[in-house]
């Protein structure tokens, strides 16, 4: 979910840019770092940026000054690790936002550590404690996908709580922006979760180096 232009006051905008930014620079020196010595990835790269991209833009109203909408950020952050969706994400929201209408530039930092930095990492944590207690691709794919998404509006509500929480209390804000979202966002992050979970598998059935697999037929990997 994206907040939009304008709503947040500058003092957090800048907040939330000098926290992100770094891991954005951080992202942009891996992703080249990536393509430079394996440039068979490209095509991966794009295809984790244009998920991003496709799910991101399809947005549903939600509480007064944000949308929600999937995320698209499961498959970078088990692949790529969290900078380097952060990386992606932030180019993703600054063309929605020059072109569509869609978040804005004053509140880009905010939303690229809601929905590139804080949703990436949880995703990258129960990838790996998935795949350590040898849970399937799929389904460590679809825990990822959907806890990226719920992330990435928990910490949405925390950003709007903190800057306009004071006068109703704090507490009762984040509840209010939670159980607003959570109208919207939760169906959203299962299906978002169901999507990726099918198109790990599909990834696991025909490149399944790319989750580190042994073929399980011959000719897969090269398929």
């Amino acid at each position: 979910m994206h907040i939009m232009e304008g709503y947040l006051p500058w003092q957090w905008c800048l907040v939330w840019f000098a926290i992100a930014l770094p891991i954005v620079f951080f992202g942009i020196n891996k992703i080249t770092k990536i393509i430079r010595e394996n440039p068979e990835q490209k095509m991966i790269v794009a295809l984790s940026g244009a998920f991003i991209f496709l799910l991101s833009s399809l947005k549903l109203p939600s509480v007064t000054g944000s949308s929600s909408h999937p995320t698209g950020t499961g498959l970078s952050a088990v692949l790529y690790g969290v900078s380097c969706t952060a990386f992606l994400s932030t180019i993703v929201l600054v063309f929605q936002a020059l072109l569509l209408a869609h978040g804005g530039i004053t509140t880009l930092g905010a939303n690229i550590f809601s929905m590139g930095i804080a949703g990436p990492a949880v995703a990258f944590v129960i990838w790996f404690a998935l795949r350590r207690a040898k849970v399937s691709v799929p389904v460590s794919m679809f825990f990822a996908a959907m806890l990226a998404d719920l992330v990435t509006y928990v910490v949405t509500a925390l950003q709007l709580t903190a800057a306009f929480g004071g006068a109703a209390g704090y507490g009762t804000a984040f509840i209010d922006f939670m159980t607003i979202f959570a109208v919207t966002q939760v169906p959203l992050a299962i299906v978002e979760g169901a999507i990726f979970s099918m198109f790990a598998k599909y990834l696991a059935d025909t490149r399944p180096q790319i989750f580190g697999l042994e073929p399980k037929y011959e000719g897969a990997a090269s398929a």
